[in-house]
């Protein structure tokens, strides 16, 4: 299945306000086998904005495409210039409220799984374990020809001394890692090849109009399968490679729980939608059940 490259979603129909009631989400967490979809949104207190939401990058940045990505070699020099800069930014954020109370409900035996939509790793330095990265991570890089992977980190060292005083001020960062630049920013920045056998090389995320692994889906509808609800965690919902589990979910009877300050396009299949921040919601449950969250 290919991910649709939708940039926007506006609601097409009357859909119920949020609430601030945590209490279905309790209830729900106290029965166990609770599977968590994360989006963007749990990130944002961390300091990565989110696409979609009040100040959401997509207000002012394009992600990159697949399609551009590997037909052009403008685009691809700047990408790297622009992901180059972001990664310095994006490397230095850390687990916020959300993501220890995620790990906390994992510890305690309540969850059947983590999926993210992230790809900043941030669940997993929070504590989380077995997340299942649906669109990819940022700290590995895949060459397109030979289909090596290799370490961002060691990417990034290379970038480093081929452009040695590459220090432009980034008017934004983005939750793809992608800083905002323009072109006389980007400049004449030079991208490295592969170093088996240089070839192209890309982060090994998902990019807008790229086929999510069919494998990666097939795992992530088995752990809808055997959940016994699905609480989405700042998501919009907006693309179908989340917005398809939490259908999946609905068909099945599953109670589908929303936390997202804006109305989703999941919405019309939620049991609730509570539109409080992430870290207020999440650390309020954990009160309610009396779990410890690490770092408060």
């Amino acid at each position: 299945m290919r991910m649709r490259p939708t940039l926007s979603w506006a609601p097409t129909e009357d859909l119920p306000p949020g609430t601030t009631d945590v209490e279905p989400i309790a209830d729900a967490m106290s029965t166990g086998g609770v599977l968590v979809l994360s989006g963007a949104g749990i990130s944002t207190e961390s300091g990565i904005p989110d696409y979609r939401g009040e100040g959401g990058s997509l207000s002012r940045h394009t992600p990159m495409t697949y399609q551009d990505f590997t037909a052009s070699t403008h685009a691809r020099r700047r990408y790297w210039a622009r992901s180059h800069l972001g990664w310095r930014t994006f490397g230095r954020a850390r687990p916020n409220a959300g993501h220890r109370a995620v790990a906390g409900f994992g510890r305690h035996g309540l969850l059947s799984g983590v999926i993210t939509q992230n790809v900043d790793g941030l669940h997993q330095a929070a504590g989380s374990d077995g997340v299942v990265e649906l669109h990819g991570s940022l700290d590995r890089v895949v060459c397109l020809d030979c289909g090596i992977f290799s370490p961002r980190h060691e990417l990034a060292r290379r970038l480093e001394e081929a452009n040695v005083g590459f220090e432009p001020v980034a008017a934004g960062i983005n939750p793809d890692g992608d800083a905002d630049l323009t072109d006389e920013q980007v400049g004449d920045f030079r991208v490295m090849p592969c170093t088996a056998c240089g070839g192209i090389l890309k982060p090994n995320v998902v990019f807008f109009g790229e086929a999510v692994p069919p494998r990666r889906v097939e795992h992530c509808r088995e752990l809808v399968s055997e959940a016994t609800s699905l609480l989405v965690l700042g998501s919009s919902l907006t693309v179908m490679s989340g917005l398809r589990f939490v259908r999946q979910a609905a068909r099945a009877g599953k109670p589908v729980l929303i936390i997202n300050r804006d109305p989703t396009r999941g919405d019309p299949h939620a049991l609730t939608r509570v539109a409080l921040p992430l870290g207020t919601a999440l650390t309020t449950v954990a009160d309610r059940l009396g779990l410890p969250v690490d770092g408060r």
